[in-house]
Parts: structure tokens; sequence; C-alpha cells
């Protein structure tokens, strides 16, 4: 991440002492022991630095598109060094990841890589698009969650297979065990806003931001004509009522809405299980299924 700017170098080191759980590497090195008999190359590593340094720069992004002020309990780059040097910021440890694979000739895994950047875009704005209609199905609200938050978990996992095992049959396995296991994380993290614990996210964020998450599409497709348009209304004029956010939430607690989104997340936990129950028992393979567990057990 070094660099010969200065300034950079302070940001980077601000940014590395921070960093968070490393869940994303931790599934590349995980895949890779698990389908190569506990066995890891220099590729290996390279492709779990590269989504580390991809993921960093999307959060530093996210946090100026978000206008956020803290990320991970600290000041975010945004707020000490405000937008424009975020922006750059976030640019740098982009390249630098790309450059990363282009010079060792990883093109398969610079593909991986840059096939979930886009999907990510692309996630974002689909959600965005959908909040000003508040028009969402079930079935584009897992478009949305795949493309915004599976696809990395994906690609950590096909990019620890396509390391140790390229154009192997594992490759395409693996991504689909990661989507899934980030399809699960985000119905997690979108049950958070209806919880009372202490998360670091205040309940009820998703509403006022006017974000339609699976509890809420759930009750929407469930009830009178009636409630619908009063939750309707709720969300696109009464966001900032903290009382009306609190009725809504009420609401899809009490129709439903959290425990057919908790039993969503738990078949796609279990999905995910499945595709491991073909590879041998390994220390690597239950660190895996204990990864797929925490995503569902976590409290934040």
């Amino acid at each position: 991440m070094s660099s010969k700017v200065a300034l950079f170098n302070r940001i980077t080191h601000y940014i590395v002492n921070r960093k968070g759980k490393q869940m994303r590497p931790m599934f590349v090195f995980l895949v890779a022991k698990m389908i190569n008999n506990g066995e890891i190359s220099e590729r290996t590593y390279r492709g779990a630095s590269v989504i580390e340094l991809i993921h960093t720069a999307t959060l530093v992004h996210d946090d100026v598109v978000d206008d956020s002020n803290r990320r991970r309990g600290f000041f975010s780059i945004n707020a000490l060094w405000k937008n424009k040097i975020a922006v750059l910021v976030g640019d740098y440890l982009l390249s630098k990841g790309m450059l990363l694979c282009i010079d060792n000739n990883d093109f398969d895994l610079l593909k991986i890589i840059s096939v979930a950047v886009r999907e990510m875009s692309e996630g974002e704005l689909l959600q965005i698009d959908k909040a000003r209609k508040l028009d969402i199905t079930e079935a584009i609200y897992y478009d949305i969650i795949r493309q915004k938050t599976a696809t990395l978990i994906a690609a950590c996992c096909s990019l620890g297979a396509a390391s140790v095992k390229p154009n192997s049959e594992e490759v395409e396995t693996m991504r689909k065990f990661g989507e899934l296991i980030g399809l699960a994380f985000q119905i997690k993290d979108d049950l958070f806003d209806y919880g009372d614990e202490k998360i670091g996210k205040p309940t009820g964020i998703d509403i006022k931001e006017q974000k339609m998450t699976l509890p809420l599409i759930y009750v929407l497709n469930q009830c009178s004509k009636k409630d619908h348009d009063w939750i309707i209304n709720s969300i696109k004029n009464h966001n900032k009522d903290r009382k009306r956010v609190k009725e809504v939430i009420k609401f899809v607690k009490d129709n439903n809405g959290l425990d057919y989104a908790v039993e969503k997340m738990k078949y796609f936990q279990q999905e995910a299980l499945q595709l491991l129950k073909s590879y041998p028992e390994s220390d690597y393979k239950n660190s895996l299924e204990l990864m797929v567990n925490y995503v569902i057990d976590r409290k934040k």
C-alpha cells in the first residue's frame, strides 16, 4: 500500500491500524486449503491481499456516498480528510489491487475481482433506483443483495479455489458457496435494523434511508391495501419521524416479517453447508462451517 506521496502513507497507515475482522481474506485461505489438502501458493496470498485492498477501497468510497463519519468505531477517511481525498485514496487502493494481479500475470484472479467490482456498483445503483419508487419485489431484493454484498464474498471463495486449482470446477462451486453465505450475511444485516441490541447501527436506519429490506417486503406483500398504503406513506413522507418509524418496525415484527427473513437466511446457510458436504473432513472445512454459522449468529 506504500506510496511516494507522504499523505497517502499517512492515510493508509491509519486504515491498516483500524482493520476490521478480515473475514474476506480468511475465506480465500480456508477455501484454498480445504480443496488442496492444506497447501496454498503465493497466488493465494496475492488473492487474499487483492480482496482486502478492493474491499477497503469500496468501504472508503461507501463512506463518501453515504456521507458517513464513522467506520469500525473510528472516524472515517472522509471525516478526517474530506471527500476529495477519500475518493482519491479509494481509487489508489483499487488500482493497487489491480496492479498486484497484473504484475504477477494473475489475469484469472483479476477477472474474478473485476466482475465483483462491476456487480457491486450495479447492485448499489439498482437499490438507489428502486428506492425512489419503493416497488421492490422479493426477486429484485435478492438481485440487489446478490450484487451488492454476496458477489464480493463469492469472489473471495472462487479466488481461493482459482489460486490453487485454476480452471477447475471447484472455482464455480466455491463461487456459489460464497454467494449463498453473502445472501445470508445481508439478510442478517437487514435484521439488525429491527433489533434492540447495540450493534453500532441505530434501529430503523434502513427505513429512514428508504431501503426496502426483506422483512418489510414480505409484510408489504401480505398485508391489506390500507396497511400497505400506510407503510409506503410512512417510508416516503414520514421516514424522519421517530415515532412513526417505530410503529412501522412494530408492524413488521407483529406480522412475521422477521420470522420470514430468519427462515430465508437459514435456508441460504443450509444450502452453503450442503456444498461443503462432499469435501473430506479437515480443520479447514470445519473452520469454513464455523464461519458460515458465524455469519448468521453474529451480534454485529
